[in-house]
């Protein structure tokens, strides 16, 4: 019985609702990209004026590397505000001026834009790179002479040519202290490898003016590295890392350095960083405070006009109000073929109701799916009838014939002598053989077959059935054959496989009259192994194939038991292949044969080249 649906259930004010919530997430999201692209605009425009900045603190912060105090910067300051178009003023720590582009007497910004420390900076080299500590500008006493400027850079040349006869082209670099450097072409060039030929060690020997700056720096840092009990010999630093004025990286002897005993190699890092500045002190200007006009400037806000405000909700109406109207007509043609499905769910089962297919969407698509669905409820619920059906049919035989024999006994009709025994023991046999069947197909179906797997061979396995069935074989006059290329191997429960091949070679044998040939074959096809039985019965008709699998099916329509079976056999195998992650098919010709193939994983085993074969018949 249909029940009313509440409102708040109905999908088409679900719908509708979710229309509405997209259209005001559509509206927010696009005025949100909005006020997102302005306000990124200001920010990089904000940005330029960062990188306007450090330009700036750059060009100062080299100015005092190279300068021992600020007194001829005023012309350097008036060029950059020129250039810029900013006002920048250089003051000591408690204000003092030392140079302002701004006219004297203008008042400074409320706080200083940075402080130019060429001995404790972070800015940017020349070459682009972000550096924290000393401005490699700043080489005072390591500044190179005429003279030893010319002697580096030949040697560099010397050395460029050796580097270039070895494959590896390099340029030259003028560094801060006029030290002439060798560069890879395009970065390429590994800083620690040198070829033999050209390791003279020449190039990186320090000048005369280099060592004796050494010297006076090892003497101001050894102060700091007696206190840790460190010992620092020559070469105290790299003349590179000298000249670039990047921190000394110490040759320490005496304790090891990071030792568990020994201080840090941070620690005499700290020790020689210190030292080179109190070296380097006298040959910069002392710090600075700079103040830059536009240092403070406040962040532009966005702010929407009353016109733009009214624009954007008469489009956030106009949106809203085409998307309810889309939305209900879209939905209700969408809700009329699911109120049909509904309907049809909800007759009783037995009436197997059909929906019209009205459309070829994904509504068009369950309708299908439910007639389908109905069709297969309707099969399977005639399969069930016909299986008690049958259940019923192989268990009443039996049991007719028992219960006869031993009312007939009971009532001293008949003698109770060997032959009446042997056949109501040949009954229970076939009783206790559907029952068995039964259970493993029970077993299969609810997934609690249990398989016990182990490497089989192939051909072995063909040898233990058909040595089962050779007796019922001659007796029924038929040649059986086995046929295995190689000896392929597989991972399968051994018992379970005999049964499926034995249900195969049994049907085989049933169906085929006397002086036929029944053929078990085995070989591997790639990463599968293939059985198959062959046998020149009569074979099956074309309509009958779909249903060999079938349970209690049987080509007999009258269901004799003239040639035994009790229709669960295919069945079994079905099951069985299924279980090894196999597949079991069935290719047939009438007046010809039948030929059963049983494909299942293989196993990746050498496999012998040879072929086995047997054959046993009258």
């Amino acid at each position: 019985m249909s029940r009313a649906l509440p409102l708040r259930k109905s999908l088409l004010v679900r719908l509708l609702i979710t229309s509405v919530l997209i259209a005001l997430c559509s509206v927010a999201a696009t005025a949100w990209l909005a006020v997102q692209t302005t306000t990124r605009a200001i920010q990089e425009e904000q940005g330029q004026v960062l990188a306007e900045d450090m330009d700036i603190l750059r060009q100062l912060s080299g100015y005092a590397a190279t300068h021992p105090d600020w007194s001829g910067v005023a012309g350097t300051l008036r060029t950059i505000a020129h250039r810029t178009g900013r006002r920048i003023a250089l003051t000591s720590g408690d204000r003092t001026p030392f140079a302002d582009s701004a006219a004297r007497g203008t008042s400074l910004p409320p706080r200083a834009a940075a402080t130019v420390d060429p001995l404790r900076t972070d800015t940017y080299t020349e070459r682009g790179a972000q550096l924290t500590g000393v401005d490699p500008r700043a080489v005072g006493p390591y500044r190179l002479t005429a003279n030893e400027r010319l002697k580096v850079a030949k040697l560099a040349t010397v050395r460029q040519l050796c580097f270039a006869r070895n494959g590896v082209r390099t340029r030259t670099e003028h560094m801060p202290s006029g030290r002439t450097e060798l560069e890879g072409v395009d970065g390429t060039l590994d800083p620690g490898y040198v070829p033999t030929e050209c390791a003279d060690g020449r190039l990186n020997t320090p000048t005369p003016t280099e060592q004796k700056a050494l010297d006076v720096l090892s003497s101001l840092s050894r102060t700091c590295l007696d206190r840790h009990e460190v010992h620092l010999g020559f070469p105290l630093t790299l003349p590179l890392e000298a000249a670039s004025g990047a921190t000394p990286a110490p040759y320490a002897m005496g304790k090891r350095l990071g030792g568990r005993d020994g201080p840090s190699a941070r620690t005499v890092n700290d020790c020689v960083a210190e030292a080179r500045r109190r070296q380097l002190d006298p040959y910069v200007a002392p710090v600075a405070e700079l103040f830059l006009g536009t240092g403070d400037r406040p962040v532009p806000r966005f702010d929407m006009s009353a016109a733009n405000k009214a624009k954007v909700f008469g489009v956030t109406g106009l949106v809203l109000a085409l998307t309810v109207a889309v939305t209900a007509l879209v939905a209700t043609r969408l809700v009329r073929p699911l109120r049909a499905l509904t309907l049809a769910a909800q007759q009783p089962p037995e009436r197997h109701v059909r929906v019209p297919v009205t459309t070829q969407d994904e509504t068009g698509i369950l309708a299908l799916a439910f007639n389908e669905l109905a069709e297969r409820r309707e099969r399977l619920e005639a399969q069930r009838k016909a299986m008690v059906s049958d259940i019923a049919h192989e268990l009443r035989t039996p049991l007719t014939n028992i219960r006869g024999w031993l009312e007939v006994a009971r009532d001293g009709l008949v003698d109770p002598d060997p032959a009446l025994l042997s056949s109501l023991h040949e009954e229970a046999v076939v009783l206790q053989r559907v029952i068995d069947d039964l259970q493993d197909l029970a077993a299969a179906d609810a997934g609690t077959l249990r398989l016990h797997r182990e490497e089989v061979r192939a051909d072995e396995l063909l040898e233990q059935v058909a040595a089962a069935h050779r007796v019922g074989a001659f007796a029924a006059g038929l040649r059986l054959v086995t046929e295995a290329a190689g000896t392929p191997w597989l991972e399968a429960d051994p018992v379970r496989m005999r049964q499926a091949l034995g249900n195969l070679v049994s049907n085989a044998i049933r169906h085929t009259p006397a002086g036929g040939t029944v053929t078990l074959f085995a070989h591997r096809e790639q990463d599968e192994v293939v059985f198959a039985v062959a046998d020149t019965g009569a074979g099956i008709a074309p309509g009958d194939l779909p249903c060999v699998f079938e349970r209690f099916w049987r080509a007999e329509k009258s269901r004799s038991r003239r040639t035994g079976g009790s229709g669960l056999g295919l069945a079994i195998v079905r099951q069985l292949a299924a279980a090894h992650g196999g597949t079991v098919s069935v290719t047939s010709e009438l007046g010809t044969g039948s030929v059963f193939t049983l494909r299942l994983p293989g196993k990746r085993t050498p496999a012998a080249p040879a072929t086995r074969s047997g054959a046993a018949g009258p």
